[in-house]
């Protein structure tokens, strides 16, 4: 939900100006996390530590940082550490006193950015005011710093380390959350934790990196040798991060840092560190050095005015990226690498069960009736919280697919945890690599969408879609009577990027219909069948970035209360697109004609009878029945930027929302 972002110069040259501008370039990469408020903690040489914090994006940030005296920006660093922070606010309205860093007094001995939420922080707080603490923040975040400060200045040993101390912060903290400490006591040091909140360490030296991991060391337990990162050449910049988006302009080698991993930087020496009591027997004993494959130019906007409008326009390359190598189109056949140790258990199970939240949901709707016909197994959709909230039954011939862009939905992640301890089959599809789903799933789908910045999920949607219709290709793949199917559909995927492309250019035809719709208050959206996450999906997208009331009805229950809303002043979308379920949809457009609506319709190229029955009409090429939606949303996605735009909203960042939801 929050963005973090630090930096650890080690005997490496730096203007202060520098710092300052690595920093609030890291979080205007992550903003998409948050943007409620913003904050930085950087050390002046006479000042000591210096806490900026500002209520509002991060471009307010960067203003109100170089409003401050210019003359020390020319300064060098030789060893320095800055730690940042973008908020999206949980507890405490956006404003500076709960913006992070937060920090333990006014001394600023312990400061700390935080991402997640701790859930007994009521009881820390009451325990530290008992102790004389005084809190200036509404935020669950205030207690680590201070209790970090109690900890140090009370403990029976004469000395503690800056390790120490996070170690025995955390372990009175429960919840999810990603920390990154910096403290006065002990200057050019600096501690990070994860648990359950994503955090990535990126390593950039000028001499060639030739470790491939970093051993862990564990606490209470005698290890020989050797198992922390030295930097070659005495010299090195270390980057903490909230997703690998912020660290490639930087650099390219990165570890993804695992659940209750300690990680410290001291004298330029990176340790990762677990307590021996809880190390499991199966566990790594070593964090991997990898090397990022995202290139700069992805997460840039090009020529494009904002992440929305490229993403959409990015679909036809992010959908041949989800097919390429997966899908043999002269033999009509998919193979998912990610899933080949688990084949023949996805075939021998007795019901498929998709677990997702929001868009990811609206993915498991589209592709659940391909899903039942090629496996011939019954198929449930659920919602992530509410799978929870009823503790719903799960057993061992079980699959459970598991759909989130970022791996790192909190819902949809506690699911996962509920279903592995009852020992089902755990599948995950995601669109990041190293996230905390597709490392605790048995097996999975990487989507290869591509970055996503905009908080309205485009592409990532589309791939998804693709993603389930590979994966139900290939778990009926060994049914003959599946074949013919299988065939049409593969060679459906093959023209489906440039059937993309097509609709595309469409465009300027959205356009000319968002300025007709922009100053209505409501949007009714009606489709079955395959459609019906469709307009789901469509539904969603007009809310989030048009702030307009829309809503996604089946049209098969239109006449069991959705009716009542139709009139001549509600504006309504109907799906009508010739599957199995065309003539019902055709019915549901005469029963709203019948009520004076004026219908836009989404249909087919050459289907002259609804366009003579629709006030205006977005006509689709043809394509197999289950690649429909794909095609049908585009329209969709175009129609809720423009009327974002034309409303003069910010599409990218839409209020109250964050693009990675890792709390509950």
């Amino acid at each position: 939900m929050c963005g973090i972002f630090a930096y650890l110069n080690f005997c490496v040259p730096c203007q202060r100006k520098k710092i300052y501008d690595i920093l609030l370039k890291g979080l205007e990469r992550l903003e998409y996390r948050g943007y409620d408020s913003a904050g930085l903690a950087v050390d002046f040489p006479e000042e000591g530590v210096h806490i900026a914090r500002k209520q509002g994006k991060v471009k307010m940030l960067r203003s109100m940082v170089f409003d401050i005296e210019k003359a020390q920006y020319e300064e060098i660093a030789y060893t320095h550490v800055g730690i940042a922070h973008t908020r999206w606010a949980t507890h405490g309205e956006p404003h500076e006193r709960n913006a992070h860093p937060q920090s333990s007094g006014e001394d600023s001995t312990f400061m700390v950015v935080h991402n997640g939420i701790i859930t007994n922080f009521k009881d820390i707080k009451k325990f530290l005011e008992s102790k004389n603490y005084v809190f200036t923040s509404e935020t669950d975040t205030e207690v680590i710093p201070k209790l970090a400060h109690y900890i140090y200045y009370n403990s029976e040993e004469e000395t503690l380390s800056f390790t120490d101390v996070v170690e025995r912060c955390i372990s009175q903290l429960e919840g999810a959350f990603a920390l990154v400490f910096k403290c006065r006591l002990f200057p050019e040091q600096i501690v990070a934790v994860k648990r359950g909140s994503p955090l990535l360490v990126g390593i950039k030296s000028e001499t060639q990196i030739t470790m491939d991991k970093v051993n862990i060391t564990y606490r209470g337990r005698h290890a020989s040798g050797d198992r922390a990162f030295s930097p070659p050449g005495n010299s090195a910049e270390y980057f903490f991060a909230s997703d690998a988006s912020a660290l490639i302009e930087h650099t390219d080698r990165v570890i993804y840092l695992e659940d209750d991993d300690i990680t410290s930087i001291v004298d330029g020496t990176l340790r990762i560190t677990r307590l021996a009591d809880h190390a499991k027997t199966d566990e790594s004993t070593s964090r991997q050095i990898t090397t990022l494959r995202m290139q700069l130019q992805e997460i840039m906007k090009g020529s494009f005015s904002t992440f929305m409008q490229k993403e959409i326009f990015e679909q036809p390359e992010s959908l041949m990226n989800t097919m390429r190598g997966r899908i043999d189109f002269a033999n009509s056949t998919v193979k998912l690498g990610g899933l080949a140790n688990h084949e023949v258990d996805l075939k021998r199970c007795r019901r498929i069960i998709v677990i997702a939240s929001g868009t990811s949901f609206h993915s498991g709707v589209a592709t659940r009736q391909l899903l039942e016909e090629l496996s011939d197994l019954p198929v449930v959709i659920e919602l992530s919280s509410d799978f929870l909230d009823r503790q719903t039954p799960v057993f061992r011939d079980d699959v459970c697919i598991f759909v989130s862009q970022s791996g790192e939905t909190a819902d949809t992640l506690n699911a996962l945890k509920y279903c592995k301890s009852r020992g089902a089959l755990l599948v995950g599809i995601t669109n990041t690599v190293g996230s905390a789903i597709s490392r605790e799933t048995d097996c999975g789908i990487h989507i290869n969408a591509g970055p996503e910045i905009g908080v309205a999920s485009t592409k990532a949607y589309t791939s998804q879609i693709v993603s389930i219709v590979m994966l139900s290709i290939l778990i009926g793949k060994d049914r003959m009577s599946k074949q013919k199917r299988s065939a049409e559909i593969i060679q459906g995927l093959k023209q489906l990027p440039d059937l993309v492309r097509e609709v595309l250019k469409l465009d300027d035809q959205i356009l000319a219909l968002a300025k007709d719709l922009h100053e209505e208050k409501s949007l009714l959206l009606m489709g079955r069948g395959y459609n019906y996450a469709t307009c789901l999906e469509g539904a969603l997208k007009v809310k989030e970035v048009s702030y307009m009331h829309s809503e996604g009805i089946l049209s098969g229950e239109l006449k069991h209360g959705p009716l009542a809303l139709v009139d001549e002043n509600m504006p309504c979308v109907l799906v009508v697109l010739k599957d199995q379920t065309y003539d019902k949809c055709h019915n549901a457009l005469q029963q709203v004609i019948a009520r004076h609506c004026r219908p836009i319709t989404i249909c087919e190229q050459g289907d002259d009878d609804v366009q003579s029955m629709s006030f205006r009409s977005i006509a689709l090429p043809p394509v197999v029945d289950c690649l429909k939606c794909i095609l049908a949303i585009i329209p969709l996605q175009l129609l809720s930027f423009h009327l974002a735009v034309l409303r003069g909203l910010d599409v990218d960042c839409p209020r109250n929302l964050a693009k990675s939801v890792t709390t509950e």
